[in-house]
């Protein structure tokens, strides 16, 4: 766990914890698409009203969906809301793909978060980390210490139990949304990440995503890619002939060999070091 995060009791107080955001002054928000940033944009508008903004990085490493539905969270929370570009492809030591590439990462959008606070007027940010987040080693993290962001789910103790429920209570749209992680995660640490890789996975997840399936990953080891899903749609994703059509799709996107991993998403290590 990180040094820097001080955790409270583990009860659930929305007021709390809202107020105390609010002490914070003016406060920019890091929101993706998931519900555990959308739950600390909610209780910073309602502590904060227009003193609260919420701010969501565009880049190679963010699929569209994922923008597209934290311009969605937004607009339901009412909390004024910007989209800002950012590339982290900019950074060698990210491109280079090592274990620890998400500290690379988060420092660069960190960065583009606070240079847009500066000229906003921000006195505190928060993102959306949480005690369940804290249970394992994340570089990560380590880049929004140092840049200076608070973590008020985790020093409040709210688990991911917790997030959902305060999003369903206040009638989010992605409260049951599965987490997810930026395109970069599915590439095996060591081989080099670039934009043209980065739009394929986006491109083969979103033809499973489009056939409805609920959680998708297409994980990548040089050329090759394995295809994830939630165990119990791994049957339906294998039975002809959509299998064999939905191979040919993801392999007619560039990726030499393309095959259905046969547990699905969770019940195997993600290839050497890719996250979620």
């Amino acid at each position: 766990m990180s040094e820097s995060v001080h955790l409270r009791s583990p009860r659930v107080d929305a007021p709390g914890l809202a107020q105390r955001i609010a002490e914070g002054g003016r406060t920019v928000i890091a929101l993706s698409g998931g519900v555990d940033s959308a739950v600390v944009a909610a209780l910073a508008f309602e502590g904060l009203g227009l003193d609260a903004v919420a701010v969501t990085l565009r880049g190679p490493s963010v699929a569209k969906a994922e923008v597209d539905r934290a311009v969605r969270v937004a607009r339901e929370i009412g909390i004024d809301h910007r989209v800002l570009e950012v590339d982290p492809l900019e950074r060698a030591e990210y491109r280079a793909n090592p274990t620890n590439r998400c500290y690379f990462c988060r420092s660069v959008e960190a960065g583009r978060l606070l240079a847009f606070g500066r000229e906003w007027g921000a006195l505190q940010y928060l993102d959306g980390i949480h005690t369940d987040d804290l249970s394992d080693d994340r570089p990560g993290v380590q880049a929004m210490n140092e840049a200076g962001f608070r973590h008020p789910l985790a020093e409040s103790g709210w688990t991911k139990a917790d997030v959902r429920q305060a999003a369903r209570s206040r009638g989010l749209s992605n409260s049951d949304q599965p987490s997810d992680a930026c395109l970069a995660s599915r590439v095996a640490h060591g081989y080099v990440i670039d934009a043209p890789l980065l739009a394929r996975i986006e491109a083969a997840e979103k033809i499973l995503l489009d056939l409805g399936f609920r959680r998708v990953r297409v994980r990548v080891r040089g050329d090759g890619a394995r295809i994830e899903v939630d165990p119990v749609e791994v049957a339906r994703l294998s039975a002809p002939p959509l299998g064999t059509e939905i191979i040919a799709s993801v392999a007619a996107l560039g990726f030499g060999t393309v095959v259905i991993d046969p547990l699905g998403y969770g019940r195997r290590p993600a290839l050497a070091g890719s996250i979620r």
